[in-house]
């Protein structure tokens, strides 16, 4: 269900979302608040994601799951181990869809 809300927008954005209107790239103001909504949305899952990921590593650290590093030989493989299993996420998202 829809709530009703009035939001205010300054001068720089409401000629923006104006001539986005004009120009047929929006069908309404509305659809720029959906859409700035969505893009909001979107930060927040991902920032939540973040964070999610930061506690469970706090908590490995706290249970002395941790990993030393204390070289750059030591720095630069756990560089290359995590690029590989990024991209070992990439290609396995990419197969998946």
């Amino acid at each position: 269900m829809l709530k009703p809300m009035e939001v205010t927008l300054d001068a720089d954005q409401d000629a923006l979302v104006q001539a986005a209107v004009r120009s047929g790239r929006l069908r309404n103001p509305e659809e720029a608040v959906f859409q700035g909504m969505a893009l909001w949305e979107e930060r927040e899952r991902r920032r939540m994601e973040v964070c999610a990921v930061l506690d469970s590593a706090e908590a490995s650290f706290a249970r002395g799951e941790g990993r030393v590093v204390s070289s750059y030989e030591a720095t630069r493989q756990l560089a290359d181990d995590i690029k590989r299993r990024g991209l070992a996420r990439v290609a396995a998202g990419k197969s998946r869809g």
